[in-house]
């Protein structure tokens, strides 16, 4: 079939993975394609190099090389990829020590005479083709760069087209008058959770250029059964299987790093680290089970499983240090019933292990009953209250969920009514210990929490030994720091460079923290507006995290606010 454009298909990254190579000739022969090209880097990943060779020969295929191709034909010691963290160098040296030893010496010198880029106007488009970017061989040019950094890219060609491989993840952008085309890599998967890899197709004609990203099905089982059989690590054979990258994390940016299942080498985890269990709810440590090197951030101390639901934010007190500035004049932004039910469906599916309800005064909404009998039948639930309204409907309702995974909290700052009700309003202190009695009576013994003063410090002892006569053992009360937020003038600062995240949902849409939920006085704890999927809140929180991390190094503390 004839046509008034030219077609044609670019890859990048065999990575020694000859069951794509040919599936990518046969796909873009099928699709038109007049003209094939690779962006190099053979090697690198698969076990079998030398079985790319004939294939790029008897097709044709018009290659530039690649950091690893230069490598391999000078016979260098390792691959010039780029990393920075020790832990991907490991992984890479292993696979460039293999890729060295078995890659036939006449292959190796046909590497040697390829160009390290391409220039040619193509039916009147000036198409520039790279393998790292126009800087450099081996620059990974992500789609998350700033725009300046994208411009200095398409500036230092001027080309009509740039093409280029070497950060492994597909996209492509306008910039300026250039149009940038990552194509993607043809030896492992786009770390997206698909079986299929990628490449390009471009249609050019009379000085216009459009791209297409194709992905590209093949025999991933063969690959990874050639891989086993070459004795290759397990993990590299697990991302041909489950499209999810295992190596080379830490060159990832947060966007494109969150983007995946498996976010953290667990040996780069700080090991003075230690986070502790600050919710009520048992820690389930899945996560960081088993002897994979690479851990996902969800569901781990670092990003616990556990999701905070705001009910409401009306509240029958005016505490006068309430992180989320709850009062009985405050804006209800109450939680409609069905939406919650959802978003505890939602979180079920998003692979939540625990809920935690709050407010506000969680039982000033009118179907509170209601929704801790749906919460506790599907996770283990928590309820945050002052325990002043559980009288006539609600107890009653408690009393029956009293054999469900449910836990009731309450709050008691001081041993006297005249601590306790110097920041929470006068009466408190006794309605408060009145609730405490009334929930064992109904067979849930509350946890309860103190936020430390300055003023009730000295009676932390006494708070402990007052419970106690009351019959809650002593692992139902903690003590919490006072956090700066809302209403409150001092305390600890807290922000999403500085604390463990813990995704929370209100009215208003997702928050990094539940100390940061209200809108008005913590926007900058604001993650998306309502409606946003729980995943995606998922993927925000891990990006914002490493954004964090990756200023200084460190990884943010925990912040107490369960207890």
């Amino acid at each position: 079939m004839e046509t008034d454009f030219m077609r044609i298909a670019v890859c990048g990254g065999p990575y020694g993975n000859p069951y794509a190579l040919q599936a990518f000739v046969d796909d873009a022969r099928a699709r038109g394609c007049e003209r094939l090209f690779c962006l190099g880097d053979l090697g690198g990943f698969g076990a079998d190099v030398n079985a790319l060779w004939p294939i790029l020969t008897d097709n044709g295929i018009e290659c530039v090389a690649g950091n690893y191709d230069v490598a391999i034909a000078r016979g260098d010691t390792d691959c010039g990829c780029g990393y920075r963290d020790p832990k991907d160098n490991e992984y890479a040296q292993l696979i460039y020590d293999h890729t060295l030893a078995t890659t036939a010496r006449d292959f190796a010198a046909w590497m040697g005479t390829l160009p390290t880029e391409r220039r040619e106007t193509i039916d009147g488009v000036d198409v520039h083709m790279v393998h790292g970017s126009t800087l450099a061989l081996n620059d990974f040019w992500w789609e998350s760069l700033p725009e300046e950094q994208h411009r200095l890219r398409a500036e230092a060609s001027g080309a009509d087209v740039v093409l280029c491989t070497h950060s492994g993840l597909p996209w492509q952008r306008r910039i300026g008058d250039t149009l940038a085309v990552n194509v993607g890599v043809l030896g492992k998967p786009a770390n997206d959770g698909r079986h299929e890899v990628w490449y390009a197709i471009l249609d050019l004609s009379d000085g216009h250029a459009t791209a297409e990203l194709i992905p590209l099905a093949y025999d991933w089982q063969a690959q990874a059964r050639s891989m086993r059989a070459a004795g290759l690590p397990e993990i590299f054979a697990e991302t041909v299987e489950t499209g999810w990258w295992t190596t080379c994390l830490e060159i990832l940016p947060p966007r494109e790093r969150s983007r995946g299942r498996y976010h953290l080498y667990r040996s780069t985890l700080p090991s003075g680290f230690r986070p502790a269990d600050d919710g009520w709810g048992e820690t389930t440590p899945g996560a960081l089970e088993g002897d994979r090197p690479v851990v996902p951030l969800f569901g781990t101390p670092y990003f616990p499983s556990r999701l905070w639901l705001y009910t409401n934010f009306h509240c029958n007190l005016a505490c006068d240090y309430c992180a989320v500035a709850a009062s009985p004049k405050a804006v209800a932004r109450t939680l409609p019933t069905e939406a919650f039910r959802a978003l505890v469906d939602e979180a079920v599916r998003a692979g939540f292990t625990e809920l935690y309800l709050t407010g506000g005064e969680p039982f000033l909404h009118p179907d509170i009953v209601s929704l801790l009998d749906h919460a506790s039948a599907e996770l283990p639930t928590v309820v945050m209250t002052n325990a002043m309204l559980l009288r006539g409907r609600r107890a009653d309702g408690l009393a029956e969920l009293a054999d469900r995974k449910l836990t009731v909290q309450t709050s008691l700052d001081g041993a006297t009514a005249h601590t306790h009700d110097l920041h929470r309003g006068a009466d408190s202190w006794q309605r408060t210990i009145d609730g405490i009695r009334h929930l064992i009576d109904l067979g849930l013994p509350p946890r309860v929490a103190l936020t430390e003063t300055p003023e009730n410090t000295h009676e932390v002892p006494a708070v402990a030994e007052l419970l106690a006569g009351l019959g809650l053992p002593a692992d139902h009360f903690a003590v919490r720091p006072l956090l700066r937020r809302g209403f409150a003038e001092t305390g600890v600062e807290i922000g999403e460079n500085s604390s463990i995240p813990e995704l929370t949902v209100t009215a208003d849409g997702l928050h990094w923290h539940p100390v940061g939920a209200d809108l008005t006085t913590s926007p900058d704890l604001h993650l998306a507006p309502a409606g946003t999927p729980l995943t995606t809140g998922q993927q925000l929180v891990t990006e914002r995290f490493f954004t964090a991390r990756l200023t200084d190094g460190t990884l943010p503390r925990p912040v107490h606010c369960a207890i």
